[in-house]
């Protein structure tokens, strides 16, 4: 029972000192100081960044037409070089094909293609999906960026 009482008496004590005006405030005088008022602010909204991997390739222009061509090559080689480890709709030893110039820059892909081992170290996109696909890093295949924008022009009718 007296400890009790002790605790609310400490209690009471701590709320009274808490909310008390025990010491003064100190008025503190304060200056308005105008600063120049510009005519207009103009807001510029940024374009969300794009990613486009770390590697040789630094912009593609990708026209709106696919070309056949073009197409013909990187399927080619998608069969021969990439097929052991992507299929097209679904997730294999590497991730599904279709649908990927929605998810990634035209550069970033050309990136991973050429470059898949600094990708790997450098971008976090990439590091992501060697973790999501068990550690299975992407092969270099050794292809050049003509093949490798082949390749890209087959990925854009997949969508």
């Amino acid at each position: 029972m007296k400890n009790t009482i002790k605790t609310l008496i400490v209690m009471a004590t701590l709320v009274l000192y808490s909310c008390g005006g025990g010491a003064q405030e100190k008025k503190v005088e304060s200056k308005k100081v105008e600063t120049p008022k510009k005519d207009k602010v103009e807001i510029v909204e940024a374009e969300p960044e794009v990613n486009k991997g770390v590697g040789p390739v630094k912009n593609v222009e990708v026209a709106e037409a696919i070309d056949a061509a073009m197409v013909a090559r990187g399927t080619e080689l998608f069969n021969t070089k990439c097929q052991a480890c992507h299929k097209v709709e679904k997730k294999f030893i590497g991730p599904a094909i279709k649908g990927v110039t929605e998810r990634r820059s035209p550069e970033w892909i050309m990136n991973m293609i050429l470059n898949p081992v600094e990708m790997v170290e450098k971008d976090p996109v990439a590091r992501q999906l060697l973790i999501d696909h068990n550690g299975s890093p992407m092969a270099n295949q050794n292809l050049t960026e003509a093949e490798a924008r082949d390749i890209l022009e087959y990925f854009r009718t997949l969508n």
